[in-house]
């Protein structure tokens, strides 16, 4: 999941730093979606969807 996250990023050119002020979600959970392949809780991925404009489909 977090591939899909990272092109979103890349593509609309966000940080994960500033991923993590639009969504009041922690750098440090961000990076562990990343490193440690841990998926997001229903309600972030909402957070980051709704942060990126994207949808959930």
């Amino acid at each position: 999941m977090w591939y899909l996250i990272e092109k979103i990023l890349f593509k609309k050119s966000i940080s994960r730093y500033q991923l993590s002020k639009l969504t009041g979600i922690p750098e440090s959970t961000l990076a562990s979606y990343k490193n440690d392949g841990v998926n997001p809780s229903f309600i972030n991925v909402c957070k980051i969807a709704e942060a990126l404009d994207v949808s959930l489909d």
